[in-house]
């Protein structure tokens, strides 16, 4: 079912797209940077739970600087200095956060119209052209992206794409999930990581030093622990303000949940399923003063993000253990990470 209302950037009305599946499950996601925006999911009880942060309209989305729900590219998280460099030449990236570039520029493919190229009761699906020298980035880009809500209250979310020029592709989605009802502190709900390894970061969020084994650190989510036990606990955190790092995982499969998280009060569970090598977690530290869907803004800490991609400056980081991210013409970038909500 397709609504429409206002107008965004380009002077077209915003298209929302609504998928619902057998068990009453409702999602929505706009074209507009194919956002996911909302995500309804029937509890036991009868009641429905949201469990996405988002604003109160399409317009709202404008003016936040969270990413909220934002499908992000050409080049997930943060490029050191906003260089990358291949066979010899070095290019020029559109920086965004002082130095660097984060999640692909100032007009990423979060601030972009995504063109419907289908969609049935339970799918949409979006696509997406790039040209050569967008945010700074070789070569033409096109990229597909089906989103599909099965009946076991899955969303996965379908990445393709293909170059005429060698260059690093890494997709993601930037959902903020907070699976309470009353959508207070997310350190509050439970988290269990399926990874060895995590990256730390400086305070700009570029990496700093190598992987390290999360083994007797504050970052060791191998066992089911709230967000809070080790809260701040540590540097490598307190230079972020809370954990903002990208965890290599122990299985790239699809088979075994990379992720997941429990609500605090233990009714709503999500388990994350996905081909990417990594998984950045982060607990919202700067989502202060962001428009929130219910009224007024949310403050910081009050959504955990689980974003799929690639480690953060991996085309400056050939020597890390993942799969290659520079994508060459000729070859098909694909990648899929599954949402499976359930109440519990």
């Amino acid at each position: 079912m397709l609504t429409i209302s206002s107008h965004a950037p380009d002077g077209l009305p915003w298209h929302i797209t609504t998928l619902r599946n057998a068990g009453g499950m409702v999602v929505t996601i706009m074209d507009w940077g194919a956002t996911w925006l909302s995500a309804r999911v029937p509890m036991r009880d009868g009641t429905m739970r949201e469990a996405l942060l988002g604003c109160p309209t399409p317009s709202d989305y404008l003016h936040q600087s969270a990413y909220l729900g934002a499908t992000v590219g050409r080049y997930a998280n943060r490029i050191a200095n906003s260089t990358i460099s291949a066979d010899g030449k070095t290019y020029q990236l559109a920086a965004n956060q002082g130095a660097h570039q984060l999640h692909g520029g100032p007009e990423g493919f979060n601030n972009r119209r995504w063109q419907i190229v289908r969609q049935a009761e339970q799918e949409v699906e979006y696509k997406l052209d790039s040209v050569d020298g967008d945010q700074g980035y070789p070569g033409n880009l096109l990229v597909t992206l089906l989103y599909r809500l099965e009946d076991d209250n899955t969303l996965s979310i379908s990445y393709q794409a293909t170059v005429d020029q060698a260059c690093p592709v890494n997709l993601t989605n930037h959902a903020y999930f907070n699976l309470d009802a009353d959508h207070d502190d997310a350190r509050h709900h439970r988290l269990q990581l399926n990874a060895g390894h995590y990256l730390p970061v400086s305070s700009e969020g570029i990496p700093n030093a190598d992987l390290k084994e999360v083994a007797g650190t504050s970052f060791d989510f191998r066992q089911p622990k709230t967000v809070a036990q080790d809260f701040l606990q540590d540097e490598d955190q307190r230079a972020v303000k809370g954990y903002d790092h990208a965890f290599l995982l122990n299985s790239t499969d699809g088979e075994q949940p990379a992720a997941e998280l429990w609500s605090a009060d233990g009714r709503l569970k999500l388990s994350v399923f996905t081909s990417a090598p990594a998984l950045q977690f982060y607990t919202g530290n700067y989502l202060e003063g962001t428009p929130a869907r219910e009224q007024g803004v949310y403050t910081a800490f009050q959504g955990i993000a689980l974003e799929s991609e690639f480690l953060p400056d991996s085309p400056n980081h050939p020597e890390w253990p993942q799969p290659d991210c520079w994508l060459q013409p000729g070859e098909s970038y694909q990648s899929f990470t599954r949402y499976r909500l359930t109440a519990v």
